[in-house]
């Protein structure tokens, strides 16, 4: 039996642990969605993760969710998240690039010209968002039209491509959280009638074509896909997730990809931990690769998952924040670091690269 500190195989990576740094929003980057200068420092205190999958990183202005998140359609952008994966590289670490497009959960002041978000379906999500001004309802989408779908996974090609160009070990596609490919996938926010609408093999079909777009720049073996079939974050819902996200796994696995990554519990979960867990027991019987699993997991949770063969890593959010070496203090059982909620979002070094590593 594997244990959560042994090494795992991951394509041509053999990784040093198990423990996984799971995407976390800093909202830390600058106006033009350039990652700060302390994010490398950040990132590099943090390499003692197995794999560290960076903030989510929006592909295209027009993916852009909320203030002062990162993006990776710029030159000045992956200029910035290069220095920050050769610092990870420099501290012994794998770090993959988050892809990201938000859909509706937008506003208008953060798109170019003022546009409205695009969605499957024009169906305003009951949820917030943060602009400049601070806390604002989320504006009305328009749905995608086909052309507006071309033109989405070309923006997650380019993406994926300055991704490569600026040294990442690897990308993940963010299909979770109520985020666009998630809004494709569930039943609540995709009333299309076309070939992206209705039965789950055709709800799917966006986020296989980000795949295979995405495949297009790197092996296979360097994408992982995050997935949250139970978090109804962002007014989400589905008449049948069993269903929905037993299909989308089927057609995942046919790539060969290097991991998916599972969203089992959160705050805004639907039904009971038992059942997100069930769920995701039943999913990891239909995936053939590196099966990830994050949410409320502690040290030892984590690793009966992993000797129990339910996963075979575990991503880490918040524990992370606040304790750089969260791999070193989970397998030493020590105490950590309180998180300081305060400085979760937005500031500088305080509860950014402040917090303390065992001595």
């Amino acid at each position: 039996m594997a244990t959560l500190f042994e090494p795992v195989q991951l394509g041509s990576f053999v990784l040093a642990n198990r423990v996984f740094m799971a995407p976390l929003t800093r909202t830390r980057a600058d106006a033009e969605g350039v990652p700060s200068a302390l994010a490398a420092t950040y990132y590099s205190q943090r390499a003692s993760a197995g794999l560290i999958v960076t903030e989510a990183t929006q592909i295209s202005p027009m993916g852009k969710g909320y203030s002062n998140t990162p993006g990776i359609h710029s030159r000045a952008q992956v200029q910035a998240w290069s220095h920050i994966a050769e610092s990870v590289h420099k501290s012994g670490g794998r770090i993959f690039l988050q892809l990201w497009h938000v859909g509706r959960i937008s506003h208008t002041s953060l798109l170019p010209n003022n546009a409205q978000p695009v969605a499957p379906s024009a169906i305003r999500a009951n949820a917030d968002t943060h602009i400049a001004t601070g806390s604002a309802e989320v504006s009305e989408p328009v749905a995608l039209s086909a052309s507006g779908i071309k033109q989405t996974l070309a923006d997650y090609r380019s993406a994926a491509s300055n991704a490569k160009e600026a040294g990442f070990d690897g990308v993940e596609i963010h299909a979770a959280n109520g985020y666009l490919i998630d809004q494709f996938l569930r039943t609540g926010t995709n009333q299309r009638t076309d070939e992206y609408g209705g039965v789950a093999s055709n709800r799917i079909r966006f986020l296989a074509e980000t795949v295979e777009t995405v495949l297009e720049v790197w092996g296979s073996r360097q994408v992982g896909v995050r997935i949250s079939p139970t978090v109804d974050f962002n007014d989400m819902t589905d008449a049948n997730p069993l269903e929905t996200f037993s299909v989308a796994v089927e057609k995942l696995n046919s790539y060969g990809l290097g991991y998916l990554h599972v969203v089992e519990q959160a705050q805004d979960s639907i039904g009971s931990a038992e059942e997100a867990v069930n769920l995701s027991a039943h999913l990891r019987t239909l995936w053939n690769g590196v099966y990830v699993v994050n949410g409320g997991y502690d040290g030892p949770k984590g690793e009966e998952a992993i000797r129990a063969g339910h996963a075979d890593a575990v991503a880490y959010g918040r524990a992370f924040l606040a304790n750089p070496d969260l791999p070193r203090r989970l397998q030493l059982g020590t105490a950590l670091n309180e998180l300081d909620p305060a400085t979760i979002y937005g500031g500088g070094a305080a509860g950014y690269t402040s917090y303390p590593t065992l001595s």
